[in-house]
């Protein structure tokens, strides 16, 4: 768990330093092109981890007699073929 934690944040680290170069500096555009497909990936990624994280809270949250239950989450295959096109 530690290491896909460490994942979000390292890339939402990247991330903030991404959008932190593209607003601050006059970068050539093919920097500039390059930085903002490297920002779009990691936003995606950020984005699909804390979608898991809401989906495991909603796992948790949804035991019936009150009591929280943890199920593992094993995302649609559906989701997994989005992610591989991405």
């Amino acid at each position: 768990m530690a290491k896909k934690s460490n994942e979000f944040e390292k890339s939402f680290q990247q991330l903030e330093s991404i959008v932190k170069r593209l607003e601050a500096e006059e970068l050539p555009l093919d920097e500039a092109l390059q930085l903002f497909e490297d920002g779009i990936r990691l936003s995606r990624f950020c984005n699909q981890k804390l979608e898991e994280v809401e989906q495991k809270i909603e796992l948790i949250l949804a035991d019936a007699k009150g009591q929280p239950r943890v199920e593992p989450f094993e995302p649609e295959e559906e989701e997994l073929l989005e992610s591989d096109e991405a």
